[in-house]
């Protein structure tokens, strides 16, 4: 599946590819994403030099696949927040994604990159739900917002109990603000090098970076990589990766120009994209847990049945699909990678909000590795995550311990089927010697791989709808062939035929 980003925009800045075995900068960045690529150009701005090294393509992952909403109303995300903390940590949450949302548009405007400026909206379909929202409301005054203000209509074609608006918010081609972001960096004299995944770094200084095409050195590595690729921290235990799904269509009638999200699951997620042929509506939702939905196509075929009958005449035009990191206390994960010397740091932990958190995480990064002050990251490194934050780290993993078992012996006890998978079909059972294997038929190939992800040994689950192996424990994803998609992971899956 293709996002209508890609499908729409290839990114036109040519990477530099030049990877010296042996090099020496003063940062180098893993991603090229949108905390990445900010990240970089801030420290060039500076004056360092700075190498961003992409296991893959520029915003292959998330930022190539997002919504695209640059927005200070996030869904119950404040509530949620103030619930776990103090009020002047929610403030300080929100100053955070203001300053980030300031800067990427400021920077598009500088570039000549198109944005429109859209209300957005949190919607209740149900009197639950509304409920609900009183509360997200109630954030939102005591964060600041208060342009926010309650609202019983809306321009969505079908009734709902009431709703948040919050005017003058924006919505982006993520793709365009990443060649922005390119060619700003470029300027400053940056280095892009893209198929070269980073494997390894040490603690100590210099730090010595590991690729997959050889080792560089570095005053510091800044891991913008989703979840952290190094398990020192354990944020792989601190996260809980999410699976998306986005639509668009052509729509012969009216289509809601606010950007929409709704409380009541399953969630519904809506904007417009701007194009040649006129304006598509885009809808998004049906989210789950990486790895643990059992039938993923059905996400996009009810997505696809939900805009037919409500904008009748729909015409289907994409599909894809994303993934964001929640982090378990609901604040995003901002500074020095504990273990790592004080010279790694990581950004994770947007809980699918990134195009503000993502710019606010570097504004942070950029501010602790220049020995700056921003007061808003100093209220936010400084805060503790109360009983709600612990009762949730609890669960998440127990249900990855409890997944992980019931995974290996369902593997241990079917074998694999002698004949192939139908076409787009896998399936995880017993191999020749006893150890899981994963076999998919994909555009007629079957491949037989290792059916045990490389990063801690999760049993892998077949996505039909990307036709990928995904990880159900922490989220990371192979291709067919075996071949890495997103970690923590950062090999691939052993061929086996």
């Amino acid at each position: 599946m293709e996002s209508i980003w890609f499908a729409t925009h290839p990114l036109t800045t040519t990477p530099n590819d030049d990877f010296v075995e042996g090099a020496h900068v003063d940062t180098v960045v893993a991603g090229a994403g949108l905390t990445g690529l900010t990240t970089a150009v801030l420290l060039a701005r500076s004056g360092q030099k700075v190498a961003v090294l992409e296991a893959r393509r520029a915003g292959a992952v998330t930022t190539g696949h997002t919504t695209a909403k640059v927005s200070l109303l996030q869904g119950k995300v404040l509530s949620q927040i103030r619930r776990r903390y103090s009020d002047d940590v929610l403030r300080a949450y929100v100053e955070a994604n203001r300053e980030g949302q300031a800067w990427l548009l400021r920077l598009l405007q500088e570039r000549g990159v198109a944005h429109q400026t859209r209300d957005a909206w949190t919607y209740a379909e149900t009197e639950p739900a509304a409920r609900q929202l009183q509360g997200e409301l109630d954030a939102c005054r005591a964060a600041g917002l208060d342009e926010a203000a309650w609202t019983a209509e809306s321009e969505l074609p079908f009734p709902i109990a009431g709703a948040l608006r919050l005017p003058g918010q924006a919505q982006i081609h993520p793709l365009e603000a990443l060649d922005a972001l390119l060619a700003e960096f470029a300027t400053h004299g940056g280095i892009l090098i893209e198929n070269t995944r980073v494997t390894d770094a040490s603690s100590t200084s210099p730090v010595t970076v590991t690729t997959t095409r050889g080792r560089m050195t570095a005053e510091r590595l800044v891991l913008a990589t989703g979840t952290p690729i190094l398990d020192r921290g354990a944020y792989f235990a601190k996260l809980t990766p999410q699976r998306s799904y986005a639509t668009t269509f052509r729509v012969p009638g009216p289509i809601p120009q606010g950007m929409y999200l709704s409380v009541d699951p399953p969630t519904r997620s809506l904007r417009t994209v701007p194009g040649d042929g006129g304006e598509q509506l885009m809808v998004g939702g049906n989210g789950h847990v990486v790895g643990r939905s059992e039938a993923t196509s059905q996400a996009v075929a009810d997505l696809v049945g939900w805009t037919e009958h409500h904008f009748p005449g729909a015409e289907h035009t994409h599909a894809w699909s994303a993934q964001d990191y929640r982090s378990v206390n609901r604040l995003p994960y901002v500074g020095p990678l504990p273990r790592g010397g004080g010279h790694i740091y990581v950004a994770t932990g947007y809980n699918k909000w990134g195009m503000t958190n993502a710019v606010a995480a570097a504004l942070n990064l950029s501010s602790q590795i220049l020995e700056g002050h921003t007061p808003w990251a100093d209220t936010l490194g400084r805060r503790r995550s109360g009983l709600a934050g612990a009762v949730d780290a609890v669960k998440a993993n127990a249900e990855v311990g409890m997944g992980m078992t019931k995974d290996w012996v369902q593997a241990e006890l079917r074998a694999v089927p002698a004949e192939a998978p139908a076409e787009g079909a896998g399936l995880v059972g017993r191999g020749e010697k006893g150890r899981p294997e994963a076999v998919s038929t994909v555009d007629g190939a079957t491949c037989r791989v290792s059916g045990v992800c490389t990063h801690l040994g999760g049993i892998l689950r077949w996505n039909d709808a990307e036709r990928s192996w995904d990880c159900p424990l922490h989220g990371s994803r192979f291709a067919a062939d075996g071949t890495l998609l997103e970690g923590p992971a950062v090999s691939d899956l052993p061929r086996l035929s």
